[in-house]
């Protein structure tokens, strides 16, 4: 990066960037956590002179959090997969059960934009149908940040709720599902061909809020892949070529995706491999009443402070699950 005909290509130079960028990710954060246990250490030289207890309480502070970045990177380094370091689309999709599982849906799609907050990562909205009287039937969010396919992957599948429905006037207990799917977003360097007699485009008014202009044109874009039966859908911008666009690139994504899983699944089988994981099964359970608990079907992790997770905190599920499955 420092020779001096470096611009000359600019797709070359970008390619470098790329690549030196994804190298930082792994030694700024090793090179910060060696300094830092490296300067405890020699604080506990310092502290062997003295007796001081406050300075030991301080120690422990110190090495409790090296400890726990250093287990995050180590976590990190499990999303080693072809796909782990791109951008996603999280979808939710409410299941049967009516006004109490959009509801529910709406929920889990708040939880994962606070979890995307505090991580750090850029959000977008990109498509929603909100339900007939509450919640939202399903909705599309683009996820931005490094690693966010690798560490959003094992949120796919059935999420379960049990809780005293606020739409029951008998206060009865209801239970509520919610599928969650989750697709990595390809770059330009991977090419997925998808030939026009193999894709129906259809158009239709935008809902919700976004002004006179999406509310009175067919804007909207869905495009079914055929062969595949894949669909996918954008409302989320202004004008119907961009949502267009978008939509095609929702479409090769799942498709590339597809094609991955299906290669990755066809070595498991050639070398033995006996751990399945079944991505369209039921993989976590929220209880709000009688008691308060979310747990995971796959790892057994579990947290008591429900109203926590549902705002956002899900690294203890997705770090169990990363180290059960990588």
């Amino acid at each position: 990066m420092e020779e001096g005909d470096f611009w000359s290509d600019n797709d070359a130079a970008q390619e470098v960037i790329a690549t030196c960028n994804q190298l930082k990710e792994w030694t700024v954060p090793y090179k910060e956590i060696k300094k830092r246990f490296e300067a405890a250490k020699e604080f506990l030289e310092e502290m062997e002179e003295g007796d001081d207890p406050e300075l030991y309480k301080d120690l422990l502070q110190e090495l409790n959090r090296v400890e726990k970045e250093l287990e995050n990177l180590e976590i990190k380094k499990m999303l080693s997969g072809e796909l782990d370091n791109k951008n996603c689309y999280l979808t939710v999709n409410a299941g049967a059960g009516g006004t109490e599982s959009c509801d529910w849906a709406q929920m889990l799609l708040r939880m994962y934009q606070k979890w995307a907050a505090k991580r750090g990562w850029k959000v977008e909205l990109i498509e929603k149908l909100d339900g007939e009287v509450a919640g939202i039937k399903n909705a599309t969010l683009h996820i931005m940040g490094a690693f966010a396919y690798g560490y959003c992957k094992g949120e796919k599948g059935v999420h379960r709720l049990v809780r005293i429905s606020p739409f029951d006037s008998n206060a009865r207990r209801h239970t509520s599902f919610v599928s969650v799917d989750i697709t990595p977003e390809i770059t330009d360097d991977i090419q997925v061909a998808i030939k026009p007699d193999e894709i129906r485009i259809d158009t239709f008014r935008s809902s919700g809020a976004g002004g006179q202009h999406v509310n009175t044109t067919d804007s909207a874009v869905r495009i079914t892949h055929l062969p595949t039966g894949i669909v996918v859908a954008c409302q989320g911008e202004r004008s119907q070529l961009q949502n267009k666009e978008t939509c095609l690139k929702m479409l090769r994504s799942k498709l590339y995706e597809k094609e991955v899983m299906e290669r990755e699944e066809a070595l498991s089988k050639m070398g033995g491999e006996k751990k399945e994981i079944a991505w369209g099964s039921q993989i976590r359970n929220y209880v709000f009443q009688p008691y308060t608990l979310v747990k995971d079907t796959r790892t057994k992790y579990e947290e008591g402070n429900i109203q926590e997770v549902m705002d956002g905190a899900l690294d203890g599920f997705v770090n169990a699950y990363l180290k059960e499955f990588g």
